[in-house]
C-alpha cells in the first residue's frame, strides 16, 4: 500500500512543480505586477491592447509581451473585432488553477479532492451515487 501512496504523492508533487505545467505558467504570469494589474482591468471589461497600454507607463511592445504571457497561461483570450483585438479575462481558468493548487498543497483541500476523484470514478464506471 505505501507504494500506491508514494506514487500518488509523487504524481501530485510533480504536477505542482513541473516547469512546463499549467501551475507553472499561471504562477509565472501572476508573478508580474503589471500582469496582475492587466488581469484586474480585464476583470471589469474587455479592452484593446491600446486601451490597456494607456493605463501603463510602458511601451506597446512591452504590453504586448505581457498579454502574450497571460494568453499562453490561459488567463486571457483575444478576439478580433473589426480592426482591433479585444482581450478579456477567462475567470474560470484562473479560479480552477488556484483551486487545484490549493487542493494539492493545503491539507484541508485533500479530502475534497479525494471525494471529487471518487465521484468522477463512479460516474465513469457507471456506479451509483450515494
Amino acid at each position: 500500500m505505501p507504494d500506491k501512496v508514494d506514487a500518488e504523492l509523487s504524481s501530485a508533487v510533480e504536477e505542482v512543480v513541473s516547469p512546463d505545467g499549467a501551475f507553472q505558467r499561471v504562477f509565472e504570469a501572476l508573478a508580474s505586477a503589471p500582469r496582475r494589474r492587466i488581469l484586474a482591468y480585464l476583470a471589469h471589461a474587455s479592452l484593446t491592447a491600446g486601451e490597456i497600454a494607456a493605463r501603463f507607463n510602458m511601451s506597446k511592445p512591452s504590453i504586448s509581451q505581457h498579454l502574450s504571457v497571460l494568453e499562453v497561461a490561459g488567463l486571457i483570450a483575444k478576439e478580433r473585432r473589426g480592426q482591433f483585438i479585444h482581450y478579456s479575462l477567462i475567470p474560470n481558468n484562473l479560479t480552477n488553477t488556484l483551486n487545484g493548487f490549493a487542493q494539492e498543497v493545503c491539507p484541508v483541500g485533500r479530502p475534497l479532492k479525494r471525494e471529487s476523484k471518487a465521484l468522477a470514478e463512479r460516474k465513469s464506471t457507471g456506479g451509483a451515487e450515494r
